[in-house]
């Protein structure tokens, strides 16, 4: 069974530590904060992310605005994306494509969960340098009752840099 690296291992204690992550977020991706995103958990298998229901969150709808549930998605494939790199060398990402599906209203605390580490980190690791490759990655968000909320489709580009 492979192991996370030395950094790897270090991305997912500040990730996971509430006040470096603030810290981080602060300077990065300041919604994060707004919205009151929390990387609940991050290993090589998994990452889950939760998104509080509460009124920097909320539509006039009174449910969760789209563009908040989609953050919290996006940064649980993202943050999974960054542990995979993590002391791989040089690469780059963004990502090409985003789709989303709702099913529920949601209007309790959500937790997104992308699943996908293992294919990620067999990806990654396979990349030579100057290669580029895509994985779409899904996180699936859940209410409190354990209900499907929504699924979004994220698919990251990657280029391993010579």
């Amino acid at each position: 069974m492979k192991t996370l690296s030395q950094d790897a291992i270090s991305y997912r204690n500040k990730m996971t530590n509430p006040y470096i992550f603030w810290l981080a977020m602060l300077v990065k991706l300041p919604s994060a904060i707004f919205w009151r995103l929390r990387v609940r958990t991050l290993e090589m298998e998994s990452c889950e992310v939760t998104i509080p229901y509460f009124w920097r969150s909320q539509n006039p709808f009174k449910s969760i605005y789209f563009a908040a549930l989609a953050g919290a998605a996006e940064l649980s494939t993202g943050a999974l994306c960054q542990l995979a790199l993590a002391g791989k060398g040089s690469f780059s990402m963004l990502v090409v494509d985003f789709r989303a599906e709702y099913f529920k209203k949601a209007n309790t605390k959500i937790t997104f969960t992308c699943d996908q580490g293992t294919a990620l980190f067999e990806l990654i690791e396979s990349m030579e340098p100057g290669a580029t490759d895509q994985l779409t990655m899904v996180s699936t968000g859940k209410n409190s009752s354990g209900e499907t909320v929504a699924k979004f489709y994220i698919t990251w580009s990657f280029k391993r840099k010579s």
